[in-house]
């Protein structure tokens, strides 16, 4: 796929605006009820997005999915799971992260960073070191996308909440070689999560309402084939105390900011 501009989304007053940088070797524009739809140019099917939720704090263990659990382009959601993988290859080592680690990863999170994702994907070992960690972490459905091109991992929102429980549920037996995040690495990323930019806020933070709180990752991509958009929001949302975990993910918007109210809504309607 050649190359294409990197756009990030800023909210403001209620509008979003698009800005411009660089995805080169990604090669993409990136930064409910029953399944929703929007409406897409001419020629084109209507968007679609699917949700996911988990009541961390019930019984349950079994997300209540809402619309058709099908596969959805990563873009920037799968930088989250890029953090789990290094994450759990420095645990089989026995050490921390290195201060140059930290300081790829925590822009990967809080501000998205590109550049970033792509040193940490290579260092992972790409699909295969990413397809490794979730092996150990239970999800099923993601498959890491082809060569250097992490922003086409494809997943489920079924499968985001499994990697969301890997960071925000207590968590199992951590061992070297096997088992999922240790306490440390999982306080890691719900710290970077809730401290994402600003600009950047938008999404399942839209089903807490104000006065919730939230930990989250969104990502965003235009593919080039169709122009037309991917949009996801995955996290945890804290309403009075009780905490869910959320994924939402879209595809087939016209633009970015008509992707972005797409997942609002469909992220308020699966917490109705």
């Amino acid at each position: 796929m050649p190359s294409r501009p990197f756009r990030t989304a800023r909210t403001k007053a209620g509008a979003l605006t698009a800005s411009a940088a660089a995805l080169l070797s990604v090669g993409l524009l990136d930064p409910a009820t029953a399944t929703a739809a929007t409406t897409a140019p001419s020629g084109h099917a209507p968007a679609h997005a699917t949700a996911a939720v988990l009541d961390l704090d019930g019984t349950g263990r079994t997300p209540e999915i809402h619309g058709q659990d099908r596969a959805y382009d990563t873009a920037s959601i799968v930088k989250v799971d890029i953090l789990a993988a290094l994450l759990l290859q420095a645990q089989d080592q026995g050490r921390h992260l290195t201060a140059r680690e930290r300081k790829l990863a925590e822009p990967m999170i809080r501000r998205s960073d590109n550049a970033a994702a792509n040193t940490l994907w290579r260092q992972i070992g790409r699909a295969s070191g990413l397809a490794a960690a979730n092996k150990r972490l239970g999800l099923t459905a993601t498959t890491g996308g082809p060569g250097a091109k992490w922003g086409l991992t494809r997943t489920t929102a079924s499968d985001q909440i499994r990697l969301l429980r890997a960071v925000f549920d207590s968590g199992g037996t951590a061992r070297a070689g096997s088992g999922g995040l240790d306490a440390e690495s999982r306080a890691y990323v719900r710290t970077l999560m809730s401290h994402v930019v600003p600009e950047q806020t938008w999404g399942v933070s839209a089903a807490g309402g104000p006065g919730s709180r939230r930990a989250l990752k969104n990502g965003w991509l235009q593919r080039s084939t169709t122009d037309l958009w991917d949009v996801n929001s995955v996290g945890q949302v804290t309403i009075k105390g009780h905490r869910y975990l959320v994924a939402v993910l879209s595809d087939g918007s016209a633009s970015m900011s008509d992707g972005v109210s797409l997942v609002e809504r469909t992220a308020r309607a699966a917490m109705a």
